[in-house]
């Protein structure tokens, strides 16, 4: 594998961190969202419009944090426009520090073909689809407008997950619980392509037993649990995640949002240190990088 240099994770690095030795492994983080709307003006269709995060800055976090990759999730404000995403590739810290996600329409005849002109362009670089289902279930699905929530159970949908599976790519879903079934129903017509489930599966967005529907997504051996957005989590983070660590297992488990500054990354890696508590350092040394490493083949 290239463009990793493994070395010893100092405790400091982590924080206050009662995860016992460091382990030799790499520090990924699966998910970050870069914007520069000065560089790349946000899309017409942007469901928000954030204040600038933008690479020059992070690039300087990243090496004080010695974060090693870094999986950039192409954000909605840019919709389908991803010159923002190679603008970073271009420009990245070093030889294949950055991977990044990509954002099509999902129902579109075309981006099967968009897809594959994309990764042409960017060979190596682009790891998953991002697909989006947060919408109330009285308002979905769409179908058109801005990429989100379309209907998952539709002969175009299941076009374009079969064309992502050509591609070597992964599914990325981003969604609230009650969509699990019908995630579960769609992924398994696809069990050799990786699955990522974005920010724990949002429990706190759904009922208890849609969240029983998250977690059987276990069953189907290529999904994988993004331990990411824990600011979502309303309640006890500590119990979510050993369950997510008890279905899942710690092979399938990766680590996002390890935040933008040195505040935060601090916080974060004291709450990993936290909630896994109850794990070995191997376990958490994956966690933390290796599983990350394998999956998005850095």
């Amino acid at each position: 594998m290239s463009g990793f240099t493994r070395r010893q994770l100092p405790l400091v690095v982590l924080g206050a961190s009662t995860l016992g030795a460091a382990a030799a492994s790499p520090l990924i983080d699966s998910h970050v969202h870069l914007f520069d709307p000065e560089k790349v003006p946000y899309h017409p269709k942007a469901t928000y419009k954030p204040p600038a995060a933008p690479l020059e800055t992070y690039v300087k976090f990243a090496a004080e944090a010695k974060i090693d990759h870094t999986v950039i999730v192409h954000p909605e404000p840019y919709q389908d426009d991803h010159r923002y995403l190679k603008y970073c590739f271009d420009h990245e810290p070093s030889k294949g520090f950055f991977k990044g996600t990509c954002l099509f329409d999902p129902i579109a005849e075309d981006t099967p073909a968009r897809m594959a002109a994309l990764l042409k362009e960017m060979p190596g670089r682009i790891v998953a689809l991002r697909i989006h289902a947060n919408a109330d279930p009285a308002k979905y699905p769409t179908h058109s407008g801005p990429i989100r929530d379309r209907d998952l159970s539709s002969p175009e949908m299941k076009r374009t997950w079969k064309a992502t599976d050509d591609l070597g790519l992964a599914i990325q879903m981003h969604f609230n619980p009650y969509y699990a079934p019908l995630i579960h129903k769609l992924a398994a017509q696809f069990p050799d392509m990786p699955v990522i489930l974005d920010h724990l599966g949002r429990p706190s967005q759904g009922k208890p037993e849609e969240y029983d529907a998250v977690l059987r997504l276990s069953e189907l051996p290529r999904t994988y649990m993004k331990y990411s957005g824990t600011t979502y989590v309303k309640g006890d983070l500590r119990s979510i995640v050993r369950r997510v660590h008890a279905a899942f297992g710690p092979d399938r488990i990766i680590w996002g949002t390890l935040g933008m500054n040195m505040e935060q990354f601090r916080k974060e890696s004291a709450l990993l240190d936290s909630v896994f508590d109850f794990t070995n350092a191997e376990d958490r040394a994956k966690i933390r990088g290796l599983n990350s490493q394998k999956l998005f083949r850095f």
